[in-house]
């Protein structure tokens, strides 16, 4: 059976973070969606989404099929009643489709678009859907806490150094990982660390905190909870609430609270961002598909920086601030509240920053993490450059 992870036709309400990838590889808890899938169903996935990223995330389809909205997290009751589904069955919430059962004929036809050819089986289950950008840090804690007990169960963790403090014994340690002469304060919620995973001395973790393989604590650093950094990821300073993705740095002091960085991203030392407004109104993020700001719902939101972004020293971000692909921010101010994709300056204005240039800053970014920055990368950032074209308004 193929397992298929499917975009939507909300994903639009998910830029700029969807832009470099499908929502499925978006990091909540301690996994990724699709990793979530993975281990939940025991089985290799694939993707359904925009053409340009097609060549990293293939689809692959079989005799059998399993379709699976790629911005729903699993849990045991909606495993259950996918697992009820017969061919040609569809479940859904109202009008949202959770996942559909096709052969291969009705598989290469398949359009989430136009489901009504399929038998509706209505699911009245709650569920986490990650639809807007926020829900990702606003989901982290839960979905951290069922990862922890999904990748920990029937395990037993690594010994921790005596050098370290530990309140309560809610902790997992990979093998492999390096954790000295720091304290971690469980009783808030669980707390995990990867594989090769470096704390240096004197960091102060509350969960719950999950850290990827090979990710680096920076000696000093105040980790407030409900906050998720993710593979290769080096961290410093003070976080809560708070999700990196992978592949990013902050490794240097300054303030990130309820906010989300993608891939590949660089904070400079001592820059903040503000999560709560001086009046205590409800923030509001930037719309793509509106092109205008709208309302989150939320008292606490910070900061949201797509793939490739970058900000030098000192730098000041307002309250519900999104920042675009490959932007470089720099200057003394607070930049505006929307940095569009391919931007270059700051408070005292933005210029294009062409493809030449962030193709040679990537090239030497990859190469600290021994990645390559291959032709396929080269395309999606190519394709996103042109779609973001109309934003860029300077």
């Amino acid at each position: 059976m193929s397992v298929i992870l499917f975009d939507d036709q909300f994903r639009s309400n998910l830029l700029p973070l969807a832009f470099t990838r499908p929502i499925s590889e978006f990091r909540v808890g301690i996994l990724t969606i699709a990793e979530k899938w993975q281990k939940y169903l025991n089985a290799g996935i694939s993707y359904l989404t925009e053409n340009y990223l097609s060549e990293k995330y293939p689809l692959k389809i079989s005799a059998y099929n399993l379709f699976i909205n790629s911005a729903i997290c699993p849990d045991d009751s909606l495993l259950y009643a996918i697992d009820l589904l017969q061919e040609g069955q569809s479940l859904c919430s109202g009008d949202l489709l959770i996942a559909v059962r096709l052969n291969e004929s009705a598989a290469k036809e398949f359009d989430f678009r136009n489901t009504g050819i399929y038998e509706s089986v209505q699911y009245d289950g709650a569920f986490t859907r990650i639809a807007y950008p926020e829900n990702i840090f606003s989901f982290n804690d839960s979905e951290l806490r069922k990862d922890f007990d999904l990748l920990t169960k029937g395990r037993t963790s690594a010994k921790i150094s005596s050098t370290n403090t530990i309140i309560g014994d809610n902790i997992f340690i990979e093998e492999g990982a390096d954790v000295e002469c720091s304290s971690f304060n469980t009783k808030t919620g669980p707390i995990y660390i990867g594989k090769r995973a470096l704390i240096m001395e004197g960091c102060h973790i509350r969960g719950s905190f999950a850290m990827g393989d090979d990710a680096v604590l920076k000696m000093g650093a105040k980790i407030y909870g409900m906050t998720s950094i993710g593979p290769h990821t080096k961290i410093g300073g003070e976080i809560n609430n708070s999700v990196v993705f992978a592949n990013s740095s902050k490794g240097h002091e300054g303030y990130l609270g309820n906010s989300v960085l993608g891939e590949w991203c660089n904070i400079g030392a001592d820059s903040n961002n503000s999560n709560m407004k001086n009046n205590y109104a409800e923030v509001r993020l930037w719309d793509y598909e509106k092109q205008s700001f709208r309302k989150t719902g939320l008292q606490f939101c910070g900061l949201i920086m797509a793939d490739h972004a970058k900000c030098a020293i000192n730098t000041m971000f307002n309250t519900g601030t999104v920042v675009g692909v490959s932007a470089n921010i720099f200057g003394s101010g607070f930049p505006r509240n929307f940095v569009p994709d391919f931007s270059w300056g700051g408070n005292h204005g933005f210029e294009v920053y062409p493809l030449n240039k962030v193709f040679d800053t990537a090239k030497r970014v990859y190469v600290r993490r021994n990645s390559d920055f291959n032709e396929t990368e080269q395309k999606i950032l190519s394709r996103v450059f042109e779609l973001t074209e109309k934003h860029r308004r300077f």
